[in-house]
């Protein structure tokens, strides 16, 4: 049984993240900023209302926890630092009260894998790279924050996520080339990041994952 803390729980993979926590028996806290919109109930749940970006309503609670779980994102593409903001007072955080192991929600499309196809090399660099740059941009800054740390992080680059099922047959497709855009159920993606859990493979890596 772990001790997890999950931010972005109130997003589709936050919520399958929390969820299969609980049923595999661990305790669970989740950050929310209005904790009565949160309607999962559960023994081994502890809801904390609590701002990612105003450290002090959540620091506190990383004393005893295991494990930190970022799903964090927002809901149209447009100039942010979220997620770069939110990793910065979550490091800060984690290094006071000497938590050490943190998984966190980036993009699959953020580096064009080599050897990718001529079709998907442009469709990456000149349509989701370029709808996407604000994102991508500050994902990127996120990502080197984690990088400058002495947290044991694992970064798990995303693919374009579905409402699909669990299936447990996912696969690293790190650095693979592209020949079509890769896909992953957020059930599928919760499973995973939950697994690397207490796996030191995959500490202090970039980890992208896809069908």
């Amino acid at each position: 049984m772990d001790k997890i803390i999950v931010f972005g729980a109130t997003g589709g993979t936050g919520r399958q993240v929390v969820e299969q926590a609980l049923r595999a028996g661990h305790q669970v806290k989740v950050v929310v900023r209005q904790p009565e919109t949160f309607n999962i109930s559960n023994p081994n749940l502890k809801i904390i209302k609590g701002d990612v970006l105003q450290p002090d309503t959540f620091e506190d609670q990383f004393i005893d926890a295991d494990a930190v779980i970022s799903c964090l994102g927002i809901p149209k593409v447009q100039p942010t630092t979220l997620y770069s903001e939110s990793m910065e007072n979550i490091i800060t955080a984690m290094e006071k009260t000497k938590a050490k192991r943190i998984i966190c929600i980036s993009s699959g499309a953020i580096d064009i894998p080599p050897k990718s196809s001529f079709i998907m090399t442009f469709l990456l660099k000149n349509v989701l790279q370029r709808i996407y740059k604000p994102v991508y941009k500050d994902m990127k800054l996120m990502e080197s924050k984690l990088k400058s740390s002495k947290l044991n992080y694992t970064v798990v680059r995303a693919p374009k996520l579905t409402n699909g099922k669990k299936t447990g047959k996912y696969r690293e497709v790190t650095k693979q080339p592209l020949r079509k855009i890769p896909t992953i159920s957020r059930a599928d993606l919760a499973a995973y990041m939950l697994k690397t859990v207490n796996d030191p493979k995959s500490y202090k890596s970039i980890i992208e994952v896809a069908y």
